[in-house]
């Protein structure tokens, strides 16, 4: 069990969950920590049944199948910050569950370049399948996560962990992290403001990708439900390792924290609707 953490954020990352057994991973926290984080892509493993879906072993260890370094860094925020956490356990390349269940990308039969053959000829049947032993259970854990916050009186603001490719068709991308997000401005402005008050850090907004994609996870459980939000993507050879996740959860944990201590409003239901509506 490898231990990942710096001075100040310990963690010690137990092995990954087998996705037969589980679509989700939890991690416990504080009803009332005000924060609750997803990590949508955080497992490269697929169900024994579809085997590799046809692809070669190194496939699963490209970002085509999981969000590198992302696992690692959402249980350092959340034993850090005590706030639960909901994790998926299985490979975007099965079913990617950052998207809508009307998403025609939902299931890739083409990724990156790489043809993943054992999605080619999926039909509806195969899709709905998906969805209810995978994509549903993920999405069912964290609206259960949220009603047991609100219902304890402390609707929480969302943080969802991803990372992405430091070069990608060939261009360098000159973001060291980039703040997704579409009309709701409470969580995903400040924290956007803060990083870039680091000398050292490049920080996007709404970069490399933007943040109002109607029926995504953000959407669905921040736009719908008016909870604050926001997607925070690191570079992945930034946080690769034990020493880069350490260095961005000793980065990352002061800077939250600050945020729900200092602005109240995160805490609240509001509705701000969407830009991809």
């Amino acid at each position: 069990m490898p231990h990942i953490g710096g001075m100040n954020v310990p963690v010690c990352l137990p092995p990954a969950p087998d996705p037969d057994l589980s679509a989700v991973e939890r991690l416990p926290g504080a009803p009332d920590s005000g924060l609750l984080i997803l990590c949508d892509h955080a497992g490269n493993a697929v169900p024994r049944a579809y085997g590799t879906l046809g692809l070669p072993e190194a496939a699963f260890q490209r970002h085509i199948a999981y969000d590198i370094g992302v696992r690692a860094l959402t249980f350092a925020l959340a034993r850090a910050l005590n706030a639960p956490a909901v994790l998926s356990t299985f490979s975007r390349l099965l079913i990617d569950p950052n998207r809508g269940e009307d998403d025609p990308t939902l299931v890739m039969r083409l990724s990156d370049g790489a043809v993943v053959p054992g999605n080619a000829d999926h039909d509806a049947a195969e899709r709905e399948r998906r969805l209810a032993a995978y994509h549903r259970p993920y999405h069912a854990a964290i609206a259960e996560q949220i009603d047991a916050a609100i219902g304890a009186g402390h609707p929480p603001a969302i943080l969802s962990v991803h990372s992405f490719t430091p070069v990608w068709r060939g261009v360098p991308r000159p973001w060291h992290a980039g703040v997704l997000w579409d009309n709701d401005p409470r969580f995903a402005r400040p924290l956007l403001e803060r990083l870039r008050e680091c000398p050292d850090l490049v920080v996007g907004d709404n970069e490399p990708y933007d943040g109002a994609l109607k029926n995504d996870c953000m959407y669905r459980h921040g736009t719908v439900r008016g909870l604050a939000h926001a997607l925070l993507e690191v570079r992945q050879d930034l946080i690769g390792d034990a020493a880069g996740v350490a260095e961005w959860a000793d980065r990352l944990v002061p800077l939250l924290r600050q945020l729900l201590e200092t602005f109240p409003g995160l805490g609240e239901i509001r509705h701000h609707g969407s830009r991809s509506a």
